[in-house]
């Protein structure tokens, strides 16, 4: 299995770009993992929310394939702890699956074609986080997961 982490618009904060990188290099030693950044919409000041989130919903659509399973970042999904994470990882692993792709939205969140594509929500917290700051923290978590499928140390620091 192969994870993908799609995410709209660019981290311009170095600290946290350097930050990412560094979780992204220690997950290789555990799976294959990508990260697809889709550019922020040009000339987003012109659309209402919808018409933003329908057009990010195209692009996001379009990184995805028919075979791939989908679970949405989402502010309404489902909240687990680190430990249910790696569960939740495990089983996708055993299930065959060849694709698990995660998606981070864009300032309004999902458009209708993307919730119905989506094979499950998960949320990282109650708590809203700046777009680039959720994808350091879902990247950790990842790795924090399979840290503890591996029963490592890092899990308990």
């Amino acid at each position: 299995m192969t994870i993908k982490l799609i995410a709209i618009g660019k981290t311009d904060n170095n600290e946290l770009q350097t930050l990412i990188n560094n979780y992204i290099k220690r997950l290789g030693f555990y799976i294959k993992f990508s990260i697809d950044i889709i550019p922020d919409l040009k000339k987003s000041k012109n659309l209402t929310e919808e018409q933003q989130k329908y057009k990010e919903g195209e692009l996001i659509l379009s990184k995805t394939n028919s075979s791939d399973t989908i679970v949405l970042l989402d502010e309404k999904g489902k909240l687990i702890s680190s430990m249910e994470f790696s569960t939740y990882l495990q089983k996708h692993m055993n299930s065959g699956i060849k694709q698990l792709t995660f998606i981070i939205g864009g300032p309004y969140g999902f458009s209708d074609e993307v919730y119905k594509r989506a094979n499950g929500k998960l949320s990282l917290s109650k708590m809203t986080f700046s777009h680039q700051m959720i994808r350091l923290f879902f990247i950790e978590q990842l790795y924090r997961g399979f840290t503890i499928l591996k029963n490592e140390p890092y899990h308990h620091r």
